[in-house]
């Protein structure tokens, strides 16, 4: 097998549309494409051109030649996803033609946020000869989630901001930090210096549990925002001095953090994380970190990528309790989650080795959270849905997170969707009948969080093809402001001027 994938891919598609020989698979155009966690080489076809590797924004794809030991286990999981029969695929369509605009001034756009989503619609923008971007982000680090929002022990995860300090770097383009669009600068005002905003600001707040003494309960994604030293949560401290942590839902989010939680400080001490966060771990008690899930193994929202990760570190145990995942899936079930099943069903066989201690607990929801521990109620699975089935169990733990999800905040001025956490919008254009003029979104705030780094290159290709239809169209007036007058605004509030 000439090159492997070797990690929860972005699934933009560029390495599809780079392949030659049409090797790489789901496509956009089947169907599986939008819930598949990565992408597979089939092997058989595979020419060893190495055109994917090139196209690969994040890094994932390997030579088999240059995988590390740990990589190893990919090369069965991509092999095994041709075994299984598939539909002839489609013919692969085209990548996009080139965005072309009409005659005049080209398109002068500004983008609130500087996290992927952004990043992206600004490298579509800058494609348009004579372009001009500028990204506002509100901290003084840009590109959110992907910097702050990744594990440190993740660094290859992070090579994707060595792409977006690329595209910030190119002739057109300005990233302006410190300026928060809505607190330093409204909607009206850029309006008047720009064509268009594309709102690109993610879901920054957290679902939270909706169960006597939720208060008491931080987040996951508080936890890996303290331990990346968001500015935001670096003055947090959190209880480790109890040898037991509990973590309510089993995403990667949640793996990330037990992981971090269970790894030796010496193996961290490597890495980026906040030193403050690193002297806390070292002086942590914590022996066990419970992962619970409402669910049975067959549902777990980790992806194969982050459970093989989690399971090559050294050092850390890993246990099933709950629900031994002791029977193989229907034929219907996708590739993803026979491997997962079957690696969860290795752990079942083995005893736990390691002086700490992960253990994925399924088949439980919380019932109350308690200053010593969570309440649980067991539940059983009925048509794939968790039903309580009335018994409860206590589990004692100094440290309880929820990591059930991300939730987007209203944006001044833009209509809001409070139960999807929304910008309501029609292919990126805000407003869900009448537009709102020159507004358009990306990212999480446009979709919900869903999809991984890469899923925003896609998210944000179809904002800015809306946005550049609507300039052709003549929907977007020209800005009454020169270039450069902006800085004169931002002035006359002490709002950091662009460098």
């Amino acid at each position: 097998m000439p090159h492997v994938v070797t990690q929860s891919c972005c699934n933009d598609a560029s390495c599809v549309h780079a392949c030659p020989v049409n090797c790489i698979h789901p496509t956009p155009d089947e169907p599986d494409f939008r819930t598949a966690e990565m992408l597979y080489i089939d092997p058989a076809t595979c020419v060893d051109c190495g055109a994917c590797v090139s196209a690969c924004p994040v890094g994932a794809i390997v030579p088999h030649t240059k995988l590390a030991e740990e990589q190893l286990p990919f090369l069965p999981l991509n092999a095994d996803f041709y075994r299984a029969p598939r539909p002839p695929a489609p013919l692969l369509a085209p990548a996009p033609p080139p965005l072309r605009v009409r005659g005049g001034e080209p398109p002068r756009v500004a983008i609130a946020g500087a996290g992927p989503a952004a990043m992206f619609a600004a490298d579509e923008l800058l494609t348009i000869p004579g372009a001009r971007v500028d990204v506002f982000e509100r901290l003084s680090v840009p590109y959110g989630l992907a910097r702050t929002g990744v594990a440190p022990d993740h660094p290859k995860t992070r090579q994707v901001t060595d792409l977006f300090d690329r595209i910030s770097a190119q002739d057109g383009c300005r990233l302006l930090r410190g300026v928060e669009v809505g607190r330093d600068v409204t909607h009206e005002e850029l309006l008047a210096h720009y064509h268009a905003v594309v709102y690109a600001v993610g879901a920054s707040s957290d679902r939270r549990l909706n169960v006597p003494g939720a208060e008491l309960a931080g987040t996951a994604t508080e936890f890996v925002a303290w331990y990346n030293g968001h500015p935001d949560h670096a003055h947090r401290t959190f209880d480790l001095s109890h040898r037991r942590a509990v973590i309510v839902g089993n995403g990667n989010v949640a793996l990330d953090v037990a992981r971090i939680l269970a790894s030796a400080p010496e193996r961290l001490a490597g890495t980026d994380i906040s030193p403050a966060a690193l002297d806390a771990l070292r002086g942590s008690r914590v022996e066990e970190i419970v992962v619970a899930g409402r669910r049975g193994p067959a549902q777990s929202a980790f992806t194969v990528a982050e459970l093989r990760g989690l399971l090559d570190v050294p050092g850390i145990g890993v246990a099933v309790e709950g629900a031994g995942p002791d029977a193989e899936p229907d034929g219907g079930a996708p590739h993803s989650t026979v491997h997962k099943l079957r690696m969860l069903r290795e752990l079942g066989d083995r005893a736990p080795s390691g002086k700490r201690r992960i253990t994925l607990r399924y088949l439980v929801s919380p019932a109350r959270i308690a200053a010593d521990g969570v309440e649980f109620v067991r539940n059983e699975l009925v048509d794939g849905r968790a039903v309580p089935t009335g018994e409860s169990e206590f589990v004692e733990a100094g440290l309880v997170l929820s990591s059930i999800g991300y939730h987007g905040r209203p944006v001044p001025g833009l209509p809001f969707d409070e139960a999807t956490g929304t910008v309501p919008n029609t292919a990126g254009r805000v407003g869900a009948g009448e537009p709102v003029p020159g507004a358009y979104v990306a990212g999480w705030i446009k979709r919900g969080p869903t999809g991984f780094i890469g899923t925003n290159k896609s998210c944000a290709r179809e904002t800015v093809r809306t946005l550049v239809d609507d300039f052709n169209a003549g929907l977007l007036p020209e800005p009454a402001e020169p270039p450069g007058g902006l800085e004169r605004l931002l002035a006359s509030r002490a709002a950091p001027q662009p460098a």
